[in-house]
């Protein structure tokens, strides 16, 4: 039986259910389509589950060190029961994936549970747009849209010669359902999901390496972050490898797990761990979807869009990390708003990606947006650089957590913020005032000048941008 709606959504993930409400609010007939479960990668494999087992390694670290607050457990009792680190981390996807559920029926969104296809124009859809879906019972059901939003999302990146067993070589989907902790784990991949999961492995008592082919970790963040964060993983006692490559061909599985030859500056050398995680990036899900049915161009395996999000038939458009860019939840979010709003009739806000806010869940936690100090050179601005650190923020010190910075980076010539960089505790959480001030095209003096409470960790942004001239008081 067809069903005839005004926007039709291929994907339940942050881009596309966003996109399907901000639709419905005005007042288009709406259908989602999502072949697993609604709220996509980021609510079932990927943000928000690993970010509860970060929040377990927290924990669980904390209460190690809890004497350091004068707080002595008893005996030194502590102990790790991963499946109650698990069973939290079901708990709290479910929780939101039933409160997902319920913001679909509040807005009256049709969810089709099936895999989507775009068809080709026919008598009942004169553009093609529409999609055929193949029904979990492997009945056929078809949807006539006047607009199409494709949020198909991503997957791991497999690399060649290591692909996943999901027993000794993993994805991050295999390892967030590990039942049991490894004793060692070799992580191929030195970016943001390589990083994090080195850190609450870390502090779960894993032993970690990362073996990274370019020469430090974190390459799209600032050098000087970069740095810190391989500080202070080394302190924790993570071995980190940088300009390595691996000699996939090489590798043996056997009772005790996995080794693999390695070159490095130093020569060859043997990693050996029980399991191996493969964390490289990830691949956008277009294939299979019906583009051959459309006049859509793709480019190195995404989606070509304009500022709208529209692909190159109009009535078709795109998000999410199926037309790259970046690949994060919000980004995803905001494209979603934008292609809704477009269809609607509603003028968009345009964000170039570089003033996108980044957010790590390490430990410390990473945040930023704009343009690194290198960057920012590069581009040929003359800059000026304002750094405190968090050892001169009283908060910070109450809590413990006084590792890492803030760091603005202004052109000198204009005053502009060209870039806000963090690493330190609670950085996800400050990024956003920065990165307000980067939206309303505020001057370091201006935020500076806000007055910040004390004592909180916000006022190391506050000093941060007063130290770009000079007038910091707290450093």
């Amino acid at each position: 039986m067809a069903i005839t709606v005004d926007v039709a959504v291929l994907g339940g993930g942050p881009g596309g259910y966003t996109a399907a409400i901000r639709a419905a609010q005005a007042g288009k007939k709406v259908a989602l389509i999502e072949m697993d479960k609604l709220g996509g990668t980021c609510l079932h494999k990927g943000c928000i589950p690993s970010k509860s087992l970060l929040r377990s390694a927290e924990v669980y670290r904390t209460l190690l060190q809890s004497s350091v607050y004068g707080i002595d457990v008893a005996d030194g009792a502590i102990s790790l029961d991963f499946n109650k680190v698990q069973l939290r981390k079901e708990s709290t996807v479910e929780q939101l994936h039933r409160g997902l559920k319920g913001l679909m029926k509040k807005h009256g969104i049709e969810i089709i549970n099936g895999r989507g296809r775009v068809i080709g124009p026919s008598i009942f859809s004169p553009k093609s747009g529409s999609l055929a879906v193949e029904l979990a019972d492997g009945e056929m059901d078809s949807v006539v849209s006047t607009n199409l939003i494709i949020a198909t999302g991503s997957r791991p990146r497999e690399l060649t010669g290591l692909e996943p067993d999901g027993i000794h070589i993993l994805t991050s989907d295999h390892a967030l359902q590990m039942e049991e902790l490894p004793t060692s784990m070799l992580i191929v991949g030195g970016g943001v999901i390589g990083v994090e999961w080195a850190s609450m492995l870390s502090d779960f008592g894993v032993e970690v390496t990362i073996v990274e082919t370019g020469s430090r970790l974190l390459p799209g963040e600032d050098t000087e972050v970069s740095a810190e964060l391989s500080k202070q993983l080394r302190r924790r006692g993570v071995r980190i490898l940088t300009n390595v490559q691996l000699n996939t061909e090489s590798y043996i599985v056997n009772v005790e797990g996995i080794s693999i030859k390695a070159s490095t500056a130093d020569g060859e050398v043997t990693l050996t761990s029980e399991k191996l995680l493969v964390s490289i990036g990830r691949v956008a899900n277009i294939e299979g979807i019906g583009l051959e049915n459309t006049d859509i161009r793709t480019n190195n395996g995404f989606i070509e869009v304009n500022g709208n999000g529209q692909t190159t038939e109009p009535h078709i458009y795109a998000i999410g990390d199926a037309i790259g860019g970046v690949q994060l939840a919000h980004a995803a979010a905001h494209e979603g708003l934008a292609a809704a709003d477009h269809i609607s009739g509603i003028k968009t806000a345009q964000v170039p990606h570089h003033l996108i806010p980044r957010c790590i869940y390490s430990s410390p936690e990473i945040a930023s947006y704009g343009l690194t100090e290198d960057g920012a050179r590069t581009r040929g601005h003359e800059v000026k650089i304002g750094k405190v650190p968090f050892q001169a923020i009283g908060k910070a010190l109450v809590m413990g957590e006084a590792e890492g910075f803030v760091k603005v980076i202004v052109d000198r010539k204009t005053d502009d913020i060209l870039g806000v960089h963090m690493i330190g505790p609670h950085a996800t959480d400050l990024i956003s005032e920065a990165s307000l001030a980067g939206w309303l095209n505020a001057t370091p003096w201006e935020v500076g000048s806000m007055i910040h409470p004390h004592p909180t960790l916000a006022e190391a942004l506050g000093e941060a941008m007063l130290a770009v001239d000079g007038k910091s008081i707290a450093f």
